[in-house]
């Protein structure tokens, strides 16, 4: 899931584990564990990009790293706070108020920007003056009982600390699961991705339930009954929307198992995923003997069935890749073996992740592929990643926005 989702949720699992002992710094360190596995970004600096591309979600995304990098998180948390009293100093509380206000910031941004995208200038005037006034009130209550009031002591044992840091390492792996995407639960001792296929990995409504109600958590002290209410009001309705997209699922698949069906497809297998800021447009793709039959299917579509068209293999064109090509290798794992393969107009070979598919079923260019890999070859006849793509090329953006949003609707 999208970094935002993944700090909100450690944010409010850290508040089930220490909420009442810690207050707000409860929510502060689960918002810090729950973005740690997505530190993996790092090695890209001392990695190639195809090398990058199969350790991202590898070892971080653990089981096993849920289990043991809290060993070291907890015994650094004791000694900041038992050991040394650090969150006493201004200087301290200063940098964690900034960065709480940041993050008040960006969390009131994605529910204005889900409010312009449902309802439009008239959406987001409503709610405008609503998250000016909640930024007022975070900002001040922070700066008055956070700045300008001496901090307790705090002694919190050694198992404590290894608690929070544990459960909030262990649902960011399992929430990205969920995803298309896939996650190496079991790591390193199994590179297999774990996709459960139901969720898109960047979704509005799954994210706003702890947006709203974490920001309410933010401003109760840590003693009051409604603080724990407003938590699990952001769990209990995040979940609920979880299980719905599992239902989603459940139908999308009989659906696309209908349009097999109905079509009389030979297929090999399938399968099928949302496409991204909703749950409603599903992407289908079919692997047939040489090609694929890949499009889309939204629940306000008039027919119950998936729109298809047609796409060739191309598997020929690496056929006389090596068999120990790292990057040939790698991109036919990360696609699950979903790849189809085209030659760009500059001469190199392009191979695409068919289960995200296109844009549009209409469109078959080079650019057309949500995700897309240009590779090239060497003099010793091994191929190189030139540049891992995704999403809509530069200056595309709002034109396949729209196209999203259209046929969202069914059209």
């Amino acid at each position: 899931m999208d970094s935002l989702t993944q700090i909100t949720l450690g944010a409010a699992v850290g508040e089930v584990v220490l909420g009442k002992k810690l207050g707000n710094r409860a929510l502060l360190w689960g918002a810090i564990a729950g973005t740690i596995p997505d530190l993996d970004v790092i090695g890209n600096a001392f990695m190639t990009e195809i090398q990058s591309l199969a350790f991202h979600r590898g070892i971080s995304h653990s089981l096993l790293f849920a289990v043991v990098f809290p060993l070291l998180l907890a015994f650094l948390t004791q000694w900041l706070y038992r050991d040394r009293q650090l969150h006493q100093e201004r200087w301290y509380r200063l940098i964690t108020t900034g960065l709480s206000v940041i993050f008040i910031i960006l969390a009131l941004f994605i529910v204005n920007f889900i409010s312009y995208t449902l309802g439009g200038l008239y959406g987001l005037g409503v709610l405008l003056l609503c998250t000016l006034y909640l930024l007022y009130k975070s900002s001040y209550w922070l700066v008055y009982n956070y700045i300008q009031k001496s901090q307790p002591i705090i002694d919190l044992s050694w198992k404590d600390w290894y608690w929070l840091f544990f459960w909030c390492i262990l649902t960011h792996p399992i929430l990205d699961s969920f995803t298309a995407y896939g996650t190496q639960l079991f790591a390193p001792f199994s590179d297999t991705r774990i996709a459960f296929n139901n969720i898109s990995v960047a979704d509005p409504l799954y994210t706003l339930p702890y947006i709203v109600f974490l920001t309410a958590v933010i401003m109760t002290h840590r003693s009051s009954k409604k603080r724990r209410v407003y938590n699990y009001l952001a769990l209990g309705l995040s979940s609920l929307y979880m299980l719905f997209t599992v239902y989603n699922k459940y139908r999308v698949d009989n659906i696309m198992e209908d349009t097999i069906a109905t079509r009389q497809i030979e297929a090999i297998r399938f399968t099928t995923n949302p496409s991204i800021l909703n749950n409603i447009l599903w992407s289908g793709t079919i692997e047939t003997d040489s090609s694929y039959l890949q499009g889309s299917y939204s629940f306000f579509d008039k027919d119950p069935i998936f729109k298809l068209s047609e796409i060739p293999k191309n598997h020929d064109l690496i056929s006389h890749a090596y068999e120990d090509d790292e990057t040939i290798n790698i991109l036919k794992w990360f696609s699950d073996g979903y790849y189809a393969i085209l030659r760009r107009k500059d001469g190199n070979l392009q191979i695409n992740d068919m289960r995200y598919g296109r844009f549009s079923e209409e469109r078959d260019g080079e650019d057309d592929y949500i995700f897309r890999f240009p590779i090239s070859k060497d003099s010793k006849g091994y191929y190189s990643l030139v540049k891992a793509e995704g999403g809509p090329p530069p200056g595309n953006e709002d034109e396949i926005f729209g196209q999203l949003i259209t046929r969202i609707k069914g059209i």
